[in-house]
């Protein structure tokens, strides 16, 4: 399947050549990467593969020592994940940094709280915390996540997908135009990985492209769109789920599978 497959011309994210080194260690060697709009792209590979690495690069938690990451076709260079999130491109990782003992809605605002209209907010700083309500019940509700009643709650009280839900929901609701997210349905239970798995393809169909970093095969084939199988710090190839069998992703990418015939 070659770059143009998924019937888009144009990356919303693309990087090209990304080198990143520890040391002696070479974390990145020459990587490309591409995210199409619309789409969701699993990105797959051995422990060691440099898939963290590539992630981290990608939405500013490490810069790269060379190479080029473009956004909406312009170049981007992100110093910190702050100025990759006010970009666009918000990340969920498997901790989801969450406060457990801060409520739903508090969660959701963190450093972006609203203040009240008026003298109060600008001079005194208060919240406007019923605005805020309304946001986040309408953001989980769009979601299909309003099987959390109380939006007041504090995070520890709900279940680890619900928690993952609400970091999603988090991710979407400012703007992202790029979602990542990390190892999402790790150390949940069957019945809460299926849902974390229809709330992505949620996400995907209002529009907003993930990427999608997971070693769980069956979720990988069921909800991703391609698959870039990351391989010794680069980009082996990118493969269409549909084509390919599951040994087959898992040949490719420990090395006993040649990629040839395979678009890069």
């Amino acid at each position: 399947m070659d770059q143009k497959g998924f019937g888009m011309t144009q990356p919303i994210l693309k990087a090209r050549g990304l080198v990143k080194r520890y040391g002696k260690v070479t974390a990145l060697d020459n990587c490309d990467f591409d995210l199409y709009p619309g789409e969701i792209l699993a990105v797959i590979g051995d422990n060691g593969a440099g898939k963290s690495s590539l992630i981290k690069a990608l939405s500013g938690a490490v810069q790269p020592d060379a190479g080029t990451v473009e956004l909406d076709g312009k170049p981007v260079h992100f110093s910190t994940p702050l100025e990759a999130q006010d970009a666009g491109i918000a990340t969920v990782y498997q901790t989801l940094a969450l406060s457990p003992a801060l409520s739903i809605v508090d969660n959701m605002f963190m450093g972006r709280e609203l203040r009240a209209p008026g003298v109060a907010g600008k001079w005194f700083r208060k919240l406007d915390h019923g605005a805020m309500r309304d946001f986040a019940r309408q953001k989980l509700s769009d979601l299909g996540l309003m099987t959390i009643q109380d939006i007041d709650q504090p995070v520890e009280t709900l279940s680890g997908g619900q928690r993952q839900g609400v970091a999603v929901a988090r991710a979407a609701a400012f703007g992202s135009k790029v979602i990542i997210l990390d190892e999402p349905t790790a150390a949940l239970g069957v019945k809460e990985s299926r849902r974390v798995l229809e709330l992505i393809l949620d996400v995907r169909s209002r529009g907003i492209p993930i990427i999608l970093i997971s070693h769980n095969m069956p979720h990988v084939f069921e909800v991703a769109d391609r698959i870039h199988i990351h391989r010794l710090g680069r980009r082996l190839c990118t493969i269409n789920p549909k084509d390919y069998s599951m040994s087959d992703a898992v040949a490719l990418m420990t090395g006993a599978k040649d990629p040839e015939g395979v678009a890069a």
